[in-house]
């Protein structure tokens, strides 16, 4: 009896065996085995055979992770408080320092995400955090991605998503704003006052140089003053026009000398 139980009892556990000593890892991810507790090699993709008992293997996923720093308390370099998120794109790059190196290497690299965007926002003030984005993106990564080389990971991007402030610093900001639309509005209307001076001073000078054309301007404001539906035209006359008739009238002699005695 003991010998028609023992192949099908040997089958079962060549079967286990079996089972137990086969890994399929897919083109994404690698294994690094261990043989004995001590590190042997990275293997996959593919099919991996492992001897039960005395190797093991970890799977590490090689594509980019996208983690999420949740919202941290920052003070800005000029005392204001703001509370930013980021999000952060990192990928292993070596499974072996990833596994070795560091104990769990998403939760390291999102604690280290944290307390960076803590620290270097801290050294920059709110009008930066605000317009150079792009700035502070780049030195959140370059850093990040320097301090986590050791465990085999790489940043390739950090974004900062939101810098939530409070409603008086909002209402501040409002402020500051309308006050610069302000200053604006005033220096363009100074230099438009400006230019139209010195355009007056230039056309001042033309017509004291050439007389004809104050003529020909004022030709061309009665032609202007002629096409309105005008029922009363007044034409003003220049005084280089007037001088010289007023002055022959007052060389005439009056009627009453050229007839004799009235």
């Amino acid at each position: 009896m003991t010998y028609l139980i023992a192949p099908p009892l040997l089958l079962l556990l060549l079967v286990l065996l079996a089972a137990s000593s086969l890994r399929i890892l897919r083109e994404y991810e690698r294994g690094v085995v261990f043989q004995l507790g001590r590190f042997w090699r990275v293997k996959g993709p593919g099919l991996v055979i492992l001897i039960p008992g005395i190797q093991q293997m970890v799977r590490i996923d090689l594509r980019v992770v996208t983690l999420d720093v949740p919202s941290q308390d920052v003070i800005s370099r000029d005392n204001v408080s703001v509370k930013v998120n980021a999000v952060l794109y990192f990928k292993v790059i070596d499974p072996e320092r990833a596994v070795i190196q560091v104990e769990h290497y998403l939760a390291a690299t999102s604690q280290l995400a944290q307390t960076t965007l803590r620290a270097v926002l801290g050294k920059h003030t709110l009008d930066e955090m605000l317009s150079e984005r792009e700035r502070l993106n780049l030195d959140l990564q370059k850093i990040l991605d320097s301090q986590t080389d050791a465990w085999g990971i790489k940043v390739t991007n950090v974004e900062i998503k939101h810098v939530d402030l409070n409603d008086s610093m909002i209402r501040a900001i409002a402020r500051q704003a309308e006050a610069e639309r302000e200053r604006r509005a005033k220096v363009i209307h100074a230099e438009g006052e400006l230019q139209a001076s010195e355009k007056l001073a230039q056309a001042a000078q033309v017509l004291a140089r050439e007389p004809q054309a104050l003529q020909l301007r004022y030709l061309e404001t009665l032609t202007v003053i002629a096409a309105d539906k005008n029922s009363t035209i007044v034409f003003p006359l220049p005084l280089d026009i007037v001088g010289p008739l007023l002055d022959v009238l007052r060389k005439r002699p009056p009627p009453h000398a050229e007839g004799g005695p009235p």
